[in-house]
């Protein structure tokens, strides 16, 4: 069984990680820090984190205020919260004055699962990645969200970094590096390119398995950052002919979006979006939602025998 770890964990520890070396980072959360696991830098640093409670506004709203003031924020809550309650003081508060704040949500996607619809982030890339200045961050595994959450407070401005509540396989070694706004190209390969971001990056890794086993050799990114988007990544995978995009988000204005707003203007190709097909998702587990709504590895692979 391949090995399993909790991004929301992870970020926990990055924050711990970075409060001791720098005294300027302060975080908020909304009443849910055990769940986006800010409840570690809590521990250590209680005078430095502030409970919000259940008022998600108002914790943008309080933390524009502390980034005003020369902090460094990092603001938690579920990501349907996070983006749908919170998004007027998001745009106005945070990204029209450019403020270092760095909101980063759990529980994205339909990967929430039997929490329900309520609770189910399948609108928040698209969302976010709309609001000038906002950068947009997907990370696939835990090493990669620690990286991330290095970056994010190195890099001035506002973020918006998705975190899923199931632990996902390891990809990556804590030791790699990546680079804000270029994806990272997993397999090289003619035949189709598929990009693919956050818990859809190793369902796409298995598939290119799967297609190499019948000499179909596909390129897969995981393109970890949505916006910016990595160009010339998406150029060099429309060089297939053949692009699927794989999201745990829905179809309309997120990644697959993204990419075809570059494939429009620049080298139209065949494409093909796996993700939620603009509807509302029921309440079950991972395993059971993904097949249903066509998120599962098969999904992925009867599209690009589609377009094959």
């Amino acid at each position: 069984m391949d090995k399993l770890a909790s991004l929301r964990n992870a970020y926990g520890e990055a924050l711990v990680e970075l409060g001791r070396m720098h005294k300027e980072i302060v975080v908020l959360d909304a009443d849910l820090a055990f769940s986006t696991r800010t409840i570690k830098f809590k521990k250590e640093f209680p005078e430095r984190f502030f409970d919000m409670g259940i008022s998600e506004a108002d914790m943008m709203g309080t933390a524009a205020g502390f980034a005003s003031s020369g902090k460094v924020v990092f603001a938690s809550t579920f990501a349907l919260f996070a983006t749908g309650r919170a998004w007027e003081q998001v745009r106005s508060a945070i990204s029209y004055p450019n403020l270092s704040v760095k909101i980063v949500a759990t529980h994205g996607g339909v990967s929430v699962g039997a929490d329900g619809v309520s609770h189910q982030a399948a609108e928040d890339i698209a969302i976010m990645r709309v609001i000038p200045n906002m950068r947009v961050i997907i990370p696939s595994d835990a090493g990669q969200t620690k990286f991330f959450i290095y970056e994010a407070y190195n890099t001035a401005g506002p973020f918006y970094i998705r975190l899923t509540k199931p632990d996902l396989p390891v990809i990556y070694k804590y030791s790699d590096r990546f680079k804000l706004g270029k994806a990272t190209k997993l397999i090289d390969g003619e035949d189709v390119a598929i990009i693919a971001c956050g818990i859809m990056v190793y369902p796409a890794l298995k598939t290119a398995e799967k297609l190499k086993k019948e000499g179909i050799r596909a390129k897969v990114f995981d393109m970890a950052t949505i916006k910016p988007i990595d160009r010339d990544a998406v150029l060099e995978a429309a060089e297939t002919g053949r692009i699927v995009t794989c999201e745990d988000h829905s179809v309309v204005g997120g990644l697959g979006d993204a990419v075809g707003d570059i494939l429009l203007s620049e080298h139209p190709c065949y494409l093909a979006k796996v993700g939620v097909k603009d509807c509302f998702a029921e309440s079950g587990s991972w395993g059971e939602l993904r097949k249903k709504y066509g998120l599962a590895e098969e999904d992925i692979y009867n599209e690009v025998k589609r377009l094959i």
